[in-house]
């Protein structure tokens, strides 16, 4: 938090609660603004960070994560109507990816709910949401709070994630299914004022492999980090930033707000909004539970077909096809679509990329063609490389589902 000595124009960006241990560990000195916070986008080595999702464990800052309490009488039904997805379906102890809309059933943003308790829960955005949530609560009793700087969140990724917190002393945390929170005790060291620290455990991640959320309060945060590192220092844990987490989501075929879309509350340009029809998001939308904000407008869409989707594309070579225009020839004569997210996939070994498709090259097993361009040596080279559309995810390990995990 900002301080009399630290004035906002010296300081305009506010640290994390992990951020003096982040910083001691960080070699290359690489920061990226989040929600008004400072994170790290990597620590020594993008590689080795990603290798610690994918082969043992990994932390990450997630405290910035834009964090909602909404209560009250009418909770449940107000989030009904504002969201796509049946929340009330959300039992106590249980968490859902959905989305909301306009009127127009374009894409306002996307985020997690997690049900607290009756009538009680918590909403996760990567932005700022509060001024859409307010409008769309009136004539709702319910109350709407900004609780972000109140809860500080980590994120523990890997094949051992589950062993790493089992050795912290989170006992009964391999009992915890996808899309399941918990209550657990963290046994404090030596010098804490109680003997536990309270934690809650979600099994969820944006990595799409075996992983957990950690939320706990700002004042116990670096004593749960010093825990989960020396616990994993014979188990090669490593602290991961933005850069590495961006190729393990790739592959697992998440989208990431303002690169894969852009919130219609915020783009300037007509057509440049999407639906979750449109983003492959589909699955998310109920039309028997009721009205909803945009169903509608969505299901006109339904019943006509979308003009464009997002897709996986296989694209061949390892050279990321970032921000590719796409044709339906080799020629380029005729542009149909465009990259959004690229990465060459070290534990796929493929050249992934997600895009947005027109129709029908949006269909699985087209063929379209990305312009991808090359610097060697201060001379760019143009390349004309031919994509597939395939299924996502890329990469979906059978252990991130597995319950209990295996044992490592």
């Amino acid at each position: 938090m900002l301080t009399e000595s630290e004035p906002h124009y010296r300081q305009p960006l506010l640290k994390t609660p992990f951020h003096e241990r982040a910083r001691s560990l960080s070699q290359l000195d690489s920061f990226v603004p989040w929600a008004g916070y400072t994170t790290v986008d990597v620590f020594s080595s993008v590689e080795q960070e990603y290798f610690a999702i994918r082969n043992a464990s990994s932390l990450y800052d997630l405290t910035p994560m834009v964090k909602y309490r909404i209560a009250g009488p009418e909770a449940l039904r107000y989030l009904n109507r504002l969201m796509t997805r049946d929340i009330g379906k959300l039992t106590p102890g249980k968490v859902a990816y959905t989305v909301w809309c306009n009127d127009e059933g374009h894409l306002i943003d996307d985020g997690t709910v997690f049900c607290m308790a009756p009538q009680e829960y918590r909403v996760c955005t990567a932005e700022r949401q509060l001024d859409w949530f307010h409008a769309s609560a009136i004539g709702f009793e319910v109350e709407i709070r900004e609780i972000t700087d109140e809860v500080a969140a980590l994120a523990v990724q890997g094949p051992i994630s589950c062993k790493l917190l089992k050795l912290v002393g989170l006992t009964g945390v391999e009992r915890l299914k996808p899309f399941e929170h918990g209550e657990f005790q963290l046994p404090r060291g030596s010098g804490g004022t109680a003997a536990h620290i309270p934690i809650m455990v979600s099994r969820t991640g944006f990595t799409g492999d075996l992983g957990y959320e950690l939320w706990m309060g700002p004042a116990d945060a670096e004593a749960v980090w010093d825990a989960l590192m020396e616990a994993g220092r014979t188990r090669a844990v490593r602290p991961i930033g933005s850069r590495a987490l961006n190729i393990a989501r790739i592959e697992a075929g998440f989208l990431l707000p303002k690169l894969d879309f852009v919130s219609a509350a915020h783009t300037l340009h007509l057509g440049t909004e999407r639906s979750p029809l449109e983003l492959g998001l589909a699955w998310l939308v109920d039309f028997n539970k009721g009205h909803f904000t945009g169903r509608r407008a969505l299901l006109a869409e339904a019943e006509r077909g979308v003009r464009r989707q997002l897709v996986g594309l296989d694209i061949e070579g390892d050279k990321p096809a970032h921000n590719a225009l796409l044709y339906t020839e080799r020629s380029g004569r005729r542009e149909t679509g465009s990259v959004t997210s690229a990465a060459w996939s070290p534990t796929c070994k493929r050249n992934l990329a997600l895009a947005m498709v027109n129709a029908p090259y949006h269909v699985m097993g087209s063929v379209v063609w990305a312009e991808i361009y090359l610097n060697r040596e201060l001379v760019w080279e143009r390349r004309m490389v031919r994509a597939r559309v395939v299924e996502r995810p890329f990469y979906a390990p059978a252990r991130r589902r597995a319950t209990p995990p295996a044992e490592f």
